[in-house]
């Protein structure tokens, strides 16, 4: 899908929280009109650095007031589809990742027992799941970079530090599958990833057991063992569960 393509898709059926006193996506007006400038990015076939007409002919085009137009310009850039320059005007970006992250970078979500099942469950379905790809692709620098990570990990000082090289270790692996989205997924949730790995993960593995089922997943991966793969990639990711109480 083109970045234009991208771009049109986010503002359809978007909403914004209501505010008192403020003008919000719900309103008729601002709604119409940010459905309105969507269909010109279309049809004009408008992508990543293309200027949209300035808010005065905005508003003289859709028969909109000056105060409508605004809330809708503030509306697309806070989706990261805009970004208002001066001299220039409003230019199309695409920082929609970027400000999800900046949002989810702000979570204040206590580490529990439901956080960690969808979050390592999630990784299962990626991270066992790709097995077949990671095979295909994997080569033998991929290997030795697994490889030096996971000695960065175990020679780095503090928890931080070793969730740090935790996480690059896991995002390497999923940086072979060869998927940006799925890049930018992982990118979104490594808060919480390094929470669970700071705080979590690394609290209750002493000396090198990290360390030790990271070789042995990428021993399997060098040798294409997919049963051995997966086994050790599930046991990995489930240890930890143990800290966490059952929730009533």
């Amino acid at each position: 899908m083109t970045a234009r393509g991208n771009i049109v898709r986010l503002v359809e059926g978007g909403r914004t929280p209501r505010r008192r006193g403020a003008v919000h996506l719900n309103d008729s007006a601002v709604e119409g009109l940010v459905e309105q400038i969507k269909a010109l990015i279309d049809e004009r076939n408008l992508g990543v650095g293309d200027p949209l007409p300035s808010e005065r002919e905005l508003g003289e085009m859709f028969s909109s007031s000056r105060t409508t137009v605004r809330e809708a310009m503030r509306i697309l850039k806070a989706y990261g589809v805009v970004d208002v320059r001066p001299k220039v005007g409003a230019v199309i970006i695409d920082r929609r990742m970027d400000a999800v992250f900046d949002l989810y970078s702000f979570n204040t979500l206590e580490l529990s027992r439901q956080t960690f099942l969808e979050t390592q469950g999630f990784r299962q379905l990626i991270e066992v799941g790709a097995a077949d790809q990671l095979f295909t692709r994997t080569s033998e620098n991929d290997i030795a970079e697994l490889r030096a990570i996971n000695d960065s990990m175990r020679e780095a000082e503090g928890l931080h530090g070793r969730a740090l090289q935790d996480f690059n270790f896991h995002l390497k692996l999923v940086s072979i599958v060869g998927n940006q989205q799925l890049l930018e997924i992982y990118r979104i949730m490594k808060p919480v990833m390094l929470k669970i790995m700071e705080n979590g993960v690394n609290r209750i593995k002493s000396g090198d057991v990290n360390y030790d089922e990271h070789a042995g997943i990428v021993d399997a991966l060098e040798g294409r063992n997919r049963i051995a793969f997966q086994y050790r990639m599930s046991q990995h990711l489930e240890a930890g569960l143990a800290l966490f109480k059952e929730e009533d």
